[in-house]
């Protein structure tokens, strides 16, 4: 398992936090053209290539804590009656929503929350939440509009309740979206659902609506189920701030595709490209959480993210004499990005994860050699 240390060295860095996210999503991997033995279809039955579903595991404060664990796969082609064989991709959400839950085990000091997107949204995932007593909490964005018990649907319901206050923030840019200033109405209600045991399944169901979005751009609207109750405003802020982390798992792709540029591997078999993608998960989660830390909290001692021989190698590479202490975090970061091409112009704002990756591998060489030289002055 290459992913068991820096498994267990995330763990570690979750215990010192009284509450971790744990993020899930799928991405395509597109390897179209290579000679790649065990490739299957994407969502466009024609290309070839992976699926790769992590849970990365954040801080609500958006820090990138590490990987737990990564599902890999290539689907089978479609048979002649359309449909697809081997076991369904849905199970990977029930299965990682259950590895959280054995992870809270070792973590009684944390609260661990999965979050998902629409594809989570399984009353199966809800009950075996419940019937193993919630060891972790889940917050689902939901894609069905379940009908309740007693008649009705149960989005009718929570939008019937009253408003319980108003959030303000900022949405991130996409390659088809500008970053703009959003504000929503937040709502919440507590639902008992059928869990189609003859039972039934108490739910709290919020709704984040924007109110007055810009004139031409569709309304953010997120509907989202938890465990967790949700009695006043702040709590309903939260929730949805919370969501919002969801945001660094798709950071965490861009890196990995962008950065790593994972999908110009070239390898002989998909076992082969699964050894290589575990390894590269690593870079980008190390990537991600520099970028973020960088520019959350740039006056960090830059020591406790990188060895002495790596701060002091963006130093020389850059034709700079090293200081007899650690710099800033944030100083290393832009010396190393500078490396990979970060102009560091007024204009540039900071650095992207391409410029900080493509710094980085010129440092890591760097550093090795200086750790080589030192060696063999002991001998």
């Amino acid at each position: 398992d290459l992913l068991a240390p820096h498994r267990a060295c995330t763990t570690q860095r979750m215990a010192s936090h009284p509450v971790v996210l744990c993020l899930q999503d799928t991405t395509e991997l597109d390897f179209n053209g290579q000679q790649i033995k065990g490739l299957g279809p994407l969502s466009d039955e024609a290309q070839r290539g992976l699926y790769l579903h992590p849970t990365l595991a954040v801080t609500p404060e958006r820090e990138p804590l590490g990987v737990l664990d990564a599902w890999m796969w290539a689907r089978e082609p479609k048979g002649a009656d359309g449909t697809r064989p081997g076991e369904k991709e849905s199970t990977r959400w029930i299965e990682g929503d259950q590895r959280v839950a054995e992870l809270a085990e070792q973590l009684p000091q944390t609260r661990l929350v999965y979050v998902g997107d629409r594809e989570s949204d399984m009353l199966e995932l809800m009950v075996q939440a419940r019937d193993s007593g919630y060891q972790a909490d889940y917050l689902l964005r939901a894609q069905h509009n379940r009908a309740l018990p007693g008649g009705g649907k149960r989005w009718a319901e929570v939008r019937a309740s009253e408003v319980l206050g108003e959030l303000s923030f900022v949405l991130p840019p996409t390659k088809t979206r500008k970053a703009r200033p959003v504000r929503q109405q937040l709502r919440a209600k507590r639902v008992a659902l059928s869990d189609r045991r003859g039972g039934t399944l108490q739910v709290t169901c919020l709704i984040a609506s924007e109110i007055n979005p810009p004139a031409g751009e569709t309304p953010i609207e997120w509907r989202l189920l938890t465990n967790r109750e949700v009695k006043d405003f702040d709590a309903a802020a939260e929730l949805v701030d919370w969501y919002r982390a969801r945001w660094e798992i798709e950071l965490f792709f861009l890196v990995l595709k962008q950065g790593c540029r994972v999908e110009a591997l070239q390898l002989s078999t998909v076992e082969r490209l699964e050894k290589a993608l575990v390894l590269f998960m690593i870079v980008a989660w190390r990537v991600a959480r520099l970028m973020r830390l960088g520019r959350t909290a740039p006056a960090l001692d830059a020591a406790l993210l990188f060895s002495p021989e790596e701060w002091q190698a963006a130093y020389i590479l850059a034709k700079q004499r090293p200081p007899k202490q650690a710099p800033k975090l944030n100083t290393v970061i832009r010396l190393i990005a500078s490396l990979g091409g970060f102009l560091g112009r007024k204009c540039d704002g900071e650095p992207g994860m391409k410029t900080l990756w493509l710094g980085l591998q010129r440092v890591r060489d760097f550093a090795e050699g200086m750790q080589f030289a030192q060696s063999l002055q002991g001998t």
